[in-house]
């Protein structure tokens, strides 16, 4: 990643302290037939292991060996948080909303990230919830608990919804260790359910919206989490939200997984039917987590597959 108005000569721990604090966020325009597509940063998770967040059980000598390989650190992994706005006439839809205050400094950056690219959130019209987790969820309601997108009407699936609003939540088949926090995510996300619920829509898988969406739930990283086909003219992308965590050890390694998911089985068998059909087909991919701005595609390499991500000659 580039940052506008930092030296190519500054070691990586001094590019990586400027990215908390953004003078300017980076935002990407493209067109997908009669649509306009925007994305922007909420900014970045930082994770201070690599294990056992990524590949719980496996052997930490092949994870590290892969990581090297790769060129990536061993000791953190950093996970970007890309969001996609799609234009269509006068509705402004957009995938997810970020973390909100709930991380810390750097992320949250999404309402600034909007301003940067000319988008107010009053502008926002549709608001599409891929899953509840509060890195997806959490960017709805302002610290007050008023609504950061007051003209919004919300979909999550209806799988989704039940599942967070039940009394109970069966996370037995996760690898997330921390029992605690994951009843603090499921408080918080039951709030912002519980606020947004005059203007909240339950859909089914299949779903289509604007006549250039279509839903599908694609299930084990949480019950209802959903991915969203784009279409128009012809063309089309797939965000597949959180389908995938890391570019250089999840498309290899489907299999390994990734501690936040719900079910890490089917969140892997899901993973795989996933990413074969859009190898297949070509299809390109806007990924959540994937380093900026989460735009290529993925095709077949021996037993899994490899992201081959989107370049670009210049910034726009």
């Amino acid at each position: 990643m580039i940052l506008a108005g930092v030296g190519a000569s500054l070691p990586l721990k001094s590019l990586l302290a400027s990215v908390a604090t953004p003078v300017a966020r980076p935002f990407h325009k493209f067109q997908l037939g009669e649509l306009e597509l925007i994305t922007v940063t909420d900014g970045f998770i930082h994770m201070d292991k690599v294990q056992p967040n990524f590949a719980p059980g496996v052997a930490a000598k092949q994870v590290n060996e892969l990581l090297q390989k790769s060129f990536r650190p061993t000791d953190h992994v950093d996970l970007g948080m890309n969001m996609l706005l799609v234009k269509k006439q006068d509705q402004i839809i957009l995938i997810d909303t970020g973390t909100g205050n709930a991380f810390g400094k750097n992320s949250g950056w999404l309402l600034n990230s909007l301003a940067d690219a000319g988008i107010q959130a009053t502008d926002i019209s549709t608001i599409i919830i891929s899953h509840g987790h509060p890195d997806h969820i959490g960017g709805v309601l302002k610290e007050d608990g008023s609504l950061n997108f007051p003209n919004a009407e919300y979909y999550i699936s209806r799988i989704e919804h039940d599942f967070w609003m039940a009394d109970q939540q069966d996370f037995s088949k996760s690898a997330f260790e921390d029992k605690a926090l994951l009843k603090v995510f499921t408080k918080a996300t039951q709030q912002v359910l519980t606020t947004i619920k005059p203007k909240l829509h339950l859909f089914e898988d299949g779903l289509v919206l604007h006549d250039c969406i279509k839903l599908e739930i694609a299930p084990g990283h949480t019950p209802g989490h959903a991915i969203t086909h784009i279409y128009s003219g012809g063309n089309s992308i797939v965000h597949v939200a959180d389908l995938i965590h890391s570019d250089v050890l999840l498309f290899p390694h489907p299999e390994w997984g990734f501690n936040g998911d719900t079910d890490l089985q089917l969140a892997a068998a899901t993973r795989k039917k996933v990413l074969a059909r859009l190898t297949t087909s070509a299809t390109p991919i806007f990924a959540y987590h994937l380093p900026w701005p989460g735009i290529g595609h993925a095709r077949k390499k021996d037993n899994g597959f490899e992201w081959v991500a989107e370049t670009y000659a210049f910034p726009a």
